[in-house]
């Protein structure tokens, strides 16, 4: 499989786009002015302690207090393997006691960022552990005898003078060499150290450590050794990147090219045009069929039609066809969009269980390429799949839009003939608390053009009803559900 990753930077934003096959699959947006701060560490302050809820609030230096859970501080408090309930809240905190904190979330929409006393420091193939001296590794490795393999290498790299920290080797430590794992060690320990300084001498709600910029975040954790290219249209970011892959991954160093076209480099590979189509509602499927999605604050709702798709043999073969490509299509628009959270899958009903077992055998095989951790449960008898997806950042809709100033979100307007019946009923409102020679109604022009033409004999009875003239003005910046009523 080709996979390329294009970094567009601009003063004010930095993009990364993850192409595979020539098919845009991810993309992650980080603005000048608003850094995400997962990653990040500070020295906070508890400012208040929820015995109820076995969590507190922590001033990390932000507008809005950071949530540490009482589970979140086990690592330092309490014991090495972290078996049982935590203590109650009270007896690990203290109001106005310092904390060393790492933000595991971003805030999202009102709520504050997530916090951990557990820290972790990542490195290309390695995750610093300096509360720990566990040794742990990937899940994604399955092999037994790659596992033994790794962890013996971590234990030999170890300095022998080292008195703390613990290490997870990830995914992509498999194909490591020694010398590779010895160098995230050196790195790690330089980084974790210059921390100790920063936190010794650091006044309370500031910050100690600030993750890599979203460019050479993406070089860390994003490139793999089947990464054909990485294309930056900055020439100094280019540089910075070159100089970390040279350092950190000398085997793909060669593939980190500068692209210095005067087309856009997201426009030479329609990436642009993906990212609008990922923020409709409606996505098309090839064969005809369609999806809809629906974020909100609960969840999110995937419904999957057949649409203008028929099929060539019978009903069943045409939900069950689908119901596959719908698969991954969701897949990779979990991916691209970054939904996150609980995820509810309506997929339409089959009767053959076969069919079920095969769509959902085809989910399973699409979202294991996903680098988030995804759950997924059985089919459900009505055709519904539950899913959850980690959430760490804002979705791609939340990053780039906001809620609707006309419908307040709700994605739907009132009607014309709904707002003039409205007014009618403000008129009579009026009409019998003040006594007025007239009405003036202000309004937009849909819904004052409904009321000149299909409810002129309306208004023409309420004026005779209410003894008064009714006139009419459009105002033109009014949204189709403003209007006023002004006495005359």
């Amino acid at each position: 499989m080709s996979e390329e990753i294009l970094i567009n930077v601009t003063p004010q934003e930095t993009r990364v786009a993850i192409v595979e096959n020539g098919v845009l699959q991810e993309v992650y947006i980080e603005r000048t002015h608003s850094r995400g701060i997962v990653g990040n560490i500070y020295k906070g302050k508890v400012v208040r302690i929820l015995p109820g809820m076995q969590a507190a609030f922590v001033d990390i230096g932000h507008e809005r207090t950071a949530f540490l859970h009482a589970s979140d501080i086990r690592a330092v408090s309490g014991g090495e393997n972290g078996a049982g309930p935590p203590p109650p809240i009270h007896e690990l905190l203290q109001d106005n006691q310092e904390v060393v904190v790492q933000v595991l979330k971003d805030p999202l929409g009102t709520k504050g960022a997530r916090l951990t006393m557990q820290i972790t420091l990542p490195a290309r193939y390695l995750v610093y552990l300096p509360y720990s001296r566990h040794i742990g590794i990937s899940q994604k490795i399955g092999d037994e005898t790659t596992r033994e393999r790794l962890r013996a290498m971590v234990k030999s790299a170890i300095p022998e003078d080292s008195e703390e920290g613990g290490y997870i080797l990830r995914t992509l430590s498999e194909t490591a060499a020694e010398e590779d794992i010895e160098t995230d060690i050196r790195y790690l320990r330089r980084v974790w150290k210059s921390c100790q300084e920063r936190i010794r001498t650091a006044a309370a709600s500031s910050l100690i450590h600030e993750d890599l910029p979203l460019a050479l975040r993406a070089m860390r954790d994003l490139v793999r050794g089947n990464i054909e290219k990485i294309r930056i249209d900055s020439r100094e970011i280019f540089i910075k990147a070159r100089d970390f892959g040279i350092e950190f991954i000398p085997e793909v160093a060669e593939r980190i090219e500068h692209y210095p076209g005067e087309r856009p480099i997201f426009d030479l590979y329609s990436v642009e045009d993906e990212i609008q189509k990922a923020l409709d509602r409606k996505v098309m499927l090839k064969s005809g069929g369609y999806l809809i999605l629906d974020q909100t604050e609960a969840m999110t709702t995937i419904d999957v039609n057949t649409g203008a798709y028929v099929g060539r043999r019978n009903l069943e073969e045409t939900l069950f066809k689908t119901n596959l490509e719908a698969a991954q299509t969701i897949a990779r628009q979990l991916r691209l969009r970054n939904l996150g959270g609980m995820i509810i899958i309506d997929f339409i009903d089959m009767t053959e269980p076969e069919h079920k077992r095969q769509v959902l055998r085809a989910l399973e095989r699409a979202i294991a390429r996903d680098r988030t951790k995804v759950y997924l449960t059985e089919m459900s008898p009505l055709g519904l799949v539950e899913l959850t997806r980690k959430r760490t950042r804002e979705s791609l809709e939340h990053v780039l839009c906001q809620p609707c100033p006309v419908c307040e979100g709700r994605g739907m307007v009132k009607t014309p003939q709904t707002v003039c019946y409205e007014i009618f009923r403000e008129i009579l409102r009026e009409a019998r608390q003040y006594g007025a020679d007239g009405y003036l109604v202000l309004a937009s022009p849909t819904v004052v053009d409904l009321l000149f033409d299909e409810e002129a004999g309306s208004i023409a009875k309420l004026q005779e009803f209410i003894g008064k003239p009714i006139q009419l003005k459009v105002e033109p910046l009014y949204t189709q559900e403003q209007y006023d009523v002004v006495l005359m």
